[in-house]
C-alpha cells in the first residue's frame, strides 16, 4: 500500500495519505483533488470519488506526493503525510484506508506503573484498548486482518509476545478509567455506596473511599456529584475490582493539587508484583510522581502516531519537551519547551513599567452554608494573578465577584472593572460555526493581524474554524473559549481553569499565549489553574485560598510567587524541586533525602537554576 521515495541524502519513505470523515464532502465541492492529481490526469487512477462513496479515497501506492490535492481541496480535507518506511513493519493497527494508523506499541512491564504522554489523537485511546484485549490489532491489514496466531508472530521475542500470550491463555482481565468521567452518570444511576459496593470485589472499599475523600458523598446519588468527585468515584470503582490490567485514562482532570496526589497514591496501590498498570496524563508533574517508566508517543494527531521505546520517567518527560528522540535521533517538534519562571518570581514589581493601580477591599460572601472571606490586595497592569487552592475554597466565587456576576455580602464594593471572563464549566449555547462565533463575538480582534498571530495561531483555531460548535470535543471548546475571552477589549481578564481537556503541548501553548498577551497588551490577568507546571509559567503573583473546603475559606492578599507557592505547598505537606534541563517543577517523593532537606530549610517551592 506504501509508496517508497528515495531523495539524495535521505531515507526512503512512505507515504500516508489522510481524508477527513468530517471535513471531506464530496457532493458539496467540485472535486478538485481528482481533477487537479497528476497521477489521475495520465490515466492511473489515484484519487476517486465513488458514487456510493461519501468521501474520496487515495491510493498511497499511486500517490507521488506533489502536495497539489491538500492545497486545492476547499474543505481542508486531505493530508498527505511522508514516513520513514522501517515505520511501515512496526504498523500495529490502522482504522482502514486514508484513516489514522498506530506505530508499535508501549511495552508495560509487571509490577511498574507505565506512563504515557503525547498529544490528543495520536493513539493513546487506540493503544490502551489494544493492551487490554479489547480491540484486536490488525498490524495495518485492516481488510484482511490477521489471526491471533499471525499477531503473536509479528510481536515474537519481544515482552510483547509474552504479554499478548498471558492475555490469551490466561485470560487476564482489563479495566479501563475512563477519559471523560462526566459522562459517567448517563450510563450509571444510583447512589454511591450502592454502585461502589457492587464492584467491590478486593474488600479495599473503606481504604479506598478514605484515601480518595468519598465517604461524605456515599449516599449522594450519581447525577448529583461535580466533576472532582465523579473522578474520585472512577478511579475508586477501578480500584476495588480484582484485574489483571489496571488503566487510568486522564484520572486527574477536575481534581486540585492535593486530590491529584492522593489519586496518584490511589493508583500506585494497586500495584502488585503479577499487575500491570498504564497512565495517560497531561499533568506532567503527576505523571512524573506517578510513574516508574514513560512511553512518549509523536506524530500528526488524526493522521499517525508513533510510539516510543521505554525511558526512565525524567529522561521520557524531557524527550517529550525537547521534542527530539535520541534513541532514533528523530525531531517531532521544532521547538522545545521549557519553563524559566517569570522574572517577577523573587521580587515585587519586576522590571516591567506598570502604569495603573487597582485595589479591591476586604470582602465577605456566604453562598448555602460556605463562606468566603477575602483580604484586601492590590494588583496591577502587566501582571499575572494565579490563585491556587484546594477544590471548594471559593477560587471560582472570587472570580464571578470580581466579573460582577456575585455582590459581597459584607465589606467594601467589588470596584467597577472592564472585564473579560472565561467560565469554568463551558458549554456551547450558539449554534453555527467557531468562524461565525467569533465573528460576532470579537469581530475587531478576529480581522486583527496582530491578534491572529499572538492568539489564534498558535491555539490552532484555523484547524476547527469551519466546524460547529455542535460537534467540537471539550479541548477544542476550551481553546475557541480562550480565544474569545482574550479577544474581548478589557482590562482585567478573568480565567478559570484553562488547562481542563487540553494535552500537555497544548496546555504549554495556551500557557505561553495568555502570558504573552497579557505583557504585550499592558492588561491583569487572573487564573485558576490546578495543573502546577501551567500554574507556575503563568504566576507573576499568587493569591492563596486556606481554610475548610465547602465550609469557610479565606482569600489572602496577592504575594510574590515564591512565598504564595511556599505557603500553598506546606499547607498541602508537598515539596517541589526543579529540573536542571528545561526548569520544569518536580514533586519530591513523600520523606526522599530531598523532601525532608527542603522541609527542614522551608523550602517548599524550591527555585533554582532560574
Amino acid at each position: 500500500m506504501a509508496a517508497k521515495m528515495s531523495n539524495q541524502g535521505q531515507a526512503d519513505l512512505t507515504r500516508v495519505a489522510i481524508v477527513s470523515k468530517d471535513k471531506c464532502k464530496p457532493k458539496k465541492c467540485r472535486q478538485e483533488c481528482r481533477k487537479s492529481c497528476p497521477v489521475n490526469k495520465v490515466g492511473k487512477l489515484c484519487i476517486e470519488v465513488l458514487p456510493t462513496s461519501k468521501i474520496a479515497s487515495i491510493s498511497e501506492e499511486l500517490c507521488i506526493g506533489c502536495g497539489i490535492c491538500p492545497k486545492k481541496c476547499p474543505f481542508e480535507a486531505i493530508q498527505i503525510i511522508n514516513l520513514p518506511t522501517n515505520l511501515e513493519k512496526e504498523t500495529t493497527h490502522r482504522y482502514g484506508a486514508n484513516s489514522f494508523k498506530l506505530h508499535r506499541l508501549p511495552v508495560p512491564r509487571a509490577g511498574e506503573v507505565l506512563g504515557l504522554v503525547g498529544t490528543n489523537g495520536i493513539g493513546k485511546s487506540t493503544a490502551l484498548k489494544i493492551l487490554a484485549g479489547k480491540q484486536k490489532p490488525n498490524l495495518g491489514k485492516f481488510e484482511a486482518p490477521p489471526d491471533w496466531a499471525g499477531i503473536l508472530h509479528h510481536f515474537r521475542g519481544s515482552e510483547l509476545q509474552n504479554y499478548f500470550t498471558r492475555i490469551l491463555e490466561d485470560d487476564m482481565k482489563a479495566i479501563i478509567k475512563p477519559q471523560y468521567v462526566d459522562q459517567i452518570p448517563k450510563a450509571a444511576k444510583g447512589t454511591v455506596r450502592t454502585l461502589l459496593d457492587r464492584k467491590n470485589e478486593t474488600n479495599r472499599l473503606e481504604e479506598f473511599a478514605k484515601q480518595l475523600e468519598l465517604n461524605h458523598v456515599m449516599d449522594h446519588n450519581i447525577m448529583d456529584l461535580s466533576g472532582g468527585e465523579l473522578q474520585r468515584f472512577a478511579i475508586a470503582v477501578v480500584c476495588i475490582q480484582k484485574a489483571d490490567i489496571f488503566m487510568f485514562d486522564e484520572p486527574s482532570s477536575y481534581l486540585d493539587v492535593k486530590q491529584r496526589l492522593k489519586a496518584a497514591s490511589a493508583i500506585r496501590a494497586v500495584l502488585e508484583t503479577h499487575k500491570y498498570v498504564i497512565v495517560v496524563e497531561h499533568d506532567l508533574s503527576v505523571l512524573d510522581y506517578l510513574s516508574d517508566f514513560i512511553c512518549v508517543l509523536y506524530g500528526h494527531p488524526g493522521a499517525y502516531g508513533v510510539v516510543t521505546l521505554p525511558f526512565s520517567v525524567r529522561e521520557g518527560i524531557n524527550v517529550f519537551l525537547d521534542g527530539f528522540v535520541p534513541t532514533e535521533n528523530l525531531r517531532f517538534r521544532e521547538t522545545s519547551l521549557q519553563f524559566r519562571i517569570s522574572e517577577t518570581a523573587e521580587r515585587e514589581g519586576g522590571d516591567l513599567k506598570q502604569m495603573r493601580r487597582y485595589h479591591y477591599g476586604t470582602m465577605m460572601k456566604k453562598l448555602k452554608g460556605f463562606q468566603l472571606d477575602i483580604d484586601s490586595g492590590k494588583f496591577t497592569d502587566s501582571e499575572i494573578v494565579v490563585m491556587m487552592g484546594e477544590n471548594g475554597t471559593g477560587k471560582t466565587t472570587f472570580i464571578r465577584m470580581l466579573a460582577g456576576r456575585l455582590e459581597p455580602d459584607e465589606g467594601d464594593p467589588v470596584p467597577e472593572l472592564n472585564v473579560s471572563y472565561k467560565p469554568q464549566k463551558i458549554s456551547p449555547k450558539s449554534e453555527g460555526t467557531v468562524r461565525l462565533l467569533l465573528h460576532d463575538r470579537i469581530r475587531d480582534a478576529y480581522i486583527h493581524p496582530q491578534f491572529i498571530a499572538d492568539v489564534m495561531k498558535p491555539m490552532d483555531i484555523d484547524n476547527i474554524i469551519d466546524q460547529e460548535l455542535q460537534n467540537l470535543s471539550g479541548g477544542e471548546l476550551q481553546r475557541v473559549a480562550l480565544t474569545l475571552c482574550l479577544g474581548k477589549p478589557a482590562d482585567v481578564y478573568l480565567i478559570d481553569e484553562p488547562s481542563a481537556y487540553l494535552d500537555s503541548e497544548q496546555r504549554i501553548m495556551a500557557a505561553k499565549v495568555i502570558k504573552r498577551y497579557i505583557l504585550h497588551a499592558k492588561k491583569t490577568a487572573f487564573v485558576v489553574e490546578h495543573d502546577f507546571i501551567m500554574a507556575t509559567y503563568l504566576a507573576d503573583r499568587v493569591i492563596v485560598f486556606e481554610g475548610q473546603p465547602g465550609i469557610k475559606t479565606k482569600a489572602l492578599s496577592p504575594q510574590t510567587l515564591l512565598a504564595g507557592m511556599n505557603q500553598f505547598l506546606k499547607s498541602l505537606n508537598i515539596t517541589f524541586r526543579r529540573d536542571p534541563n528545561n526548569f520544569r517543577p518536580r514533586i519530591n517523593k513523600l520523606n526522599s533525602v530531598k523532601d525532608s532537606d527542603q522541609k527542614a530549610k522551608g523550602q517548599y517551592f524550591f527555585i533554582e537554576n532560574m
